[in-house]
């Protein structure tokens, strides 16, 4: 099989490894939960007001901690408190997180301050904007559309059971919210994905109340 040939799973297994993400995204908002009761994370919080979303991201700060990452938000990032489907940022936010600290999993860049990501968040009138960059090895231009296909992966162990799944996720959602994910070339080295939601769906359902 080519290199490039997205490898695919049965409907069944896909399903389990869908609501496998969901769990691991879950776990580790009630994790900085659990940090936010604990800990002055106020450097999240005040950028992010938006509860579930601001208590995953520091969930993921733990994770990517433990496995030699540095993650943090933009100082000019900005995200109210009542989010449309605050859910949906959750998935988005985590999938490409956790697929940023894979890319950097063994990957020690040449920068004084060690492998890091960082998360901005903004708001443009109906469309939140978020912004995952890394300074990691980044993503050849020819793969840039292939990583989001069912099963496209770039990691090299093929037995992983999340092999090319997040990314797919990510985009499959944005479909569904008319929104859109791009990823690109971080000024320096790196990929950095760009994500625009708008805030009310494609159908025209409103913000929530």
């Amino acid at each position: 099989m080519s290199e490039s040939t997205p490898v695919l799973s049965t409907p069944v297994r896909r399903q389990e490894e869908v609501r496998t993400h969901e769990r691991r995204n879950a776990l580790h908002t009630l994790l900085g939960l659990l940090e936010l009761a604990g800990q002055d994370w106020a450097t999240i919080t005040d950028r992010v007001g938006e509860p579930l979303v601001g208590a995953m991201l520091v969930g993921k700060s733990v994770m990517a901690m433990e496995r030699g990452v540095r993650l943090s938000v933009s100082e000019s990032s900005s995200l109210r408190r009542r989010q449309d489907r605050p859910d949906d940022l959750v998935t988005i936010l985590g999938n490409l997180i956790d697929n940023a600290v894979d890319a950097l999993t063994g990957h020690r860049p040449p920068a004084p301050d060690g492998p890091w990501i960082e998360v901005d968040l903004r708001e443009r009138g109906s469309v939140t904007e978020l912004r995952v960059s890394d300074n990691g090895p980044g993503v050849p231009p020819e793969k840039r559309q292939w990583i989001f296909v069912d099963g496209a992966s770039t990691k090299r162990h093929a037995d992983d059971g999340r092999r090319g799944l997040g990314l797919a996720l990510v985009a499959g959602l944005l479909r569904e919210r008319g929104g859109t994910v791009t990823v690109g070339e971080r000024e320096g080295g790196g990929a950095v994905f760009t994500v625009l939601l708008p805030t009310t769906g494609p159908a025209g359902e409103g913000e929530a109340p």
